[in-house]
């Protein structure tokens, strides 16, 4: 699935801007089983940005999230993505094989989607 394709009109929620309060909300409409994953990760970015006194494990979170809001926010992708995991499972390496692929493909297209590529 291409970007394009992602940003069809099937959005539950708009794209949101890669900010903690706008990912946070994002997060609570989308996927609100996962917020208190989002906060642990959060508080640990932080705490990385703070060692390391750089801003980058920020960065990484925000980017990281804003993949999962994006995949999330467009239920067949979504919907793509766990059949994928669950086929994960197989003890058939084709089926293994092109559930990697399809995980690949969704996780890209997120990626590039996020980050303007």
């Amino acid at each position: 699935m291409s970007a394009q394709q992602m940003a069809h009109g099937d959005a539950l929620i708009a794209k949101p801007e890669l900010k903690l309060r706008a990912l946070r909300e994002a997060v609570a409409k989308v996927a609100p089983s996962r917020l208190s994953e989002f906060f642990e990760e959060m508080q640990a970015a932080f705490e990385r940005a703070e060692e390391a006194e750089s801003f980058g494990p920020i960065r990484l979170f925000h980017i990281r999230w804003g993949v999962e809001v994006e995949i999330a926010r467009h239920p067949e992708t979504l919907r793509r993505l766990r059949t994928a995991e669950q086929a994960m499972n197989s003890d058939d390496a084709d089926v293994r094989q092109t559930a990697v692929d399809e995980i690949g493909e969704i996780v890209r297209a997120a990626h590039r989607e996020v980050e303007g590529g």
